[in-house]
């Protein structure tokens, strides 16, 4: 130690640990953090490397080596075993030539907290990279900075797409500036805000989301950016909708019941009255006028019959029926008509499925009603080109699954939300009651089953019913 000449009390205010040791790793001094860190150890070791994890050992002498065969400083981070416990450290080699002594620097930094930090940045990573909900990061004027795959999925943008780029990409424009006002107004002053709000996907389809904000605060208590997580509620919203529509459709059929009793009663006394008219005359022209009358009783008449049909329980007993054969019949029926005779009917029935307990006559309707509003929709089309039917029937988990797609002119989004609703058609004046759909989606709900409708302008539409297989 006395030869030694370079005056190391300089490193002994650095808030790192200093050692010179020789070119076998012998330490010969240190600086007095290192002292005060390493406590007892140094009374108990005397070569640096005996510290250092075992796992790095080979590599730590390995790099020294290359240090002093180069005369170039090498780094490591690794552990070094202390007072029975380890301490994570960054290890600089750095050659030093004291003289006629061959010595060297070597620096360990203490990076527990760096470590601690990774440690926790990549636990979040994980967690948020792996969540099932929608996760974005955005900065302070609301550019995104981080979306996980969550994100990606929702919004069916990619990860390249959204980056750097405001939220409002995929804002749905529903919401009023003063929601968003209020909004940054909230984060801004470092307060959680919880809100919903809907936005649209790449393609244009609405996704409803609960979204929390919570701003991203340093350790200086400034806002340094903002965290969002979603909680999907596209599927709530569309149950809701269904809640509603099917209470809308039951207060429908209460009111239809009292309706066609108070008018079955006075009509049937109209149409006797017809009746004994047409046979107390023989002028033309008073039995043409009476035979519009009559026509008309017997529309009104048929509407009657299907307000009564959707509106009170069935006496008919349900009976283990073949779906498939079902579907063939309506098929066949349809195809007589004039309209089908230049549309294909594409069937592609699964001869998987389990007989179901309905009612035939009553899904055969609905099948037909479906069939035949299709027939109606191509036969509107003023350029007709290969017009097709397809019909599929599936068993999906614990339901039958059918659809009817046909290549008809679509139906608009506005009138898509009224299709089911008694007395609505999107057919000419005196073409159709409007009541064919609404009887159909009542004798769909009696079997406990769904039926639902998509369509797009141009692109035809699909009729998907859904039938419990365990009802």
């Amino acid at each position: 130690m006395s030869n030694f000449q370079f005056d190391f009390d300089l490193f002994d205010n650095f808030p790192d640990m200093y050692f010179i040791v020789d070119s076998n790793g012998k330490i010969i001094k240190t600086n007095k953090f290192a002292e005060k860190k390493l406590a007892n150890e140094l009374q108990k070791e005397e070569n640096f490397f005996d510290m250092i994890e075992l796992c790095d050992r080979s590599f730590s002498d390995k790099l020294f080596a290359e240090t002093k065969s180069s005369n170039v400083s090498k780094s490591i981070n690794t552990r070094l075993f202390i007072n029975r416990n380890y301490l994570d450290v960054n290890i600089t080699f750095i050659p030093f030539l004291n003289g006629q002594y061959d010595n060297y620097i070597i620096i360990a930094r203490d990076i527990s907290e760096e470590k601690q930090k990774e440690i926790e940045l990549t636990r979040f990573f994980n967690i948020a990279e792996n969540s099932v909900n929608p996760i974005q990061i955005t900065d302070l004027n609301g550019r995104m900075i981080y979306v996980n795959r969550a994100f990606e999925n929702a919004s069916g943008y990619s990860k390249e797409e959204l980056l750097g780029k405001n939220p409002r990409i995929f804002g749905s424009g529903k919401l009023t500036s003063s929601f968003w006002d209020k909004m940054w107004a909230t984060i801004s002053s470092g307060k959680v805000w919880v809100g919903e709000v809907e936005n649209r996907k790449k393609n244009g389809e609405p996704f409803y989301t609960q979204l929390l904000i919570s701003p991203i605060i340093d350790k200086d208590n400034n806002v340094t950016g903002y965290f969002g997580i979603h909680r999907d509620l596209t599927e709530k919203r569309s149950f809701e909708r269904q809640l509603i529509h099917s209470q809308k459709m039951e207060s429908i059929g209460t009111l239809a019941a009292g309706i066609a009793h108070e008018v079955g009663n006075p009509l049937a006394s109209i149409s006797a009255l017809v009746q004994v008219a047409l046979r107390s005359t023989k002028e033309p022209l008073v039995i043409e006028k009476l035979g519009l009358v009559k026509n008309q009783i017997t529309r009104i008449s048929k509407i009657i019959r299907d307000l009564v049909d959707f509106s009170r329980p069935s006496n008919y007993e349900l009976r283990f029926t073949d779906i498939n054969k079902v579907l063939n019949e309506a098929i066949e029926i349809t195809k007589v008509g004039t309209k089908a005779k230049d549309i294909t009917f594409e069937s592609h029935l699964s001869d998987m499925l389990p007989n179901l307990p309905l009612i035939a006559d009553q899904i055969q309707q609905v099948f037909l009603n479906i069939l035949l509003n299709a027939v109606d929709a191509i036969s509107e089309k003023k350029i007709k080109n290969n017009e097709k039917i397809k019909i599929k029937s599936s068993a999906e988990n614990d339901a039958v699954i059918i659809t009817f797609t046909d290549s008809g002119p679509g139906i608009s989004e506005e009138n898509l939300n009224k299709i089911f609703e008694p007395f609505f058609t999107t057919k000419k004046e005196g073409k159709g009651t409007g009541l064919g759909l609404w009887v159909s989606y009542g004798i769909v709900k009696s079997f406990q089953g769904e039926i639902k409708v998509s369509s797009k302008l141009g692109e035809g539409t699909t009729f998907t019913i859904k039938l419990p297989i365990n009802n």
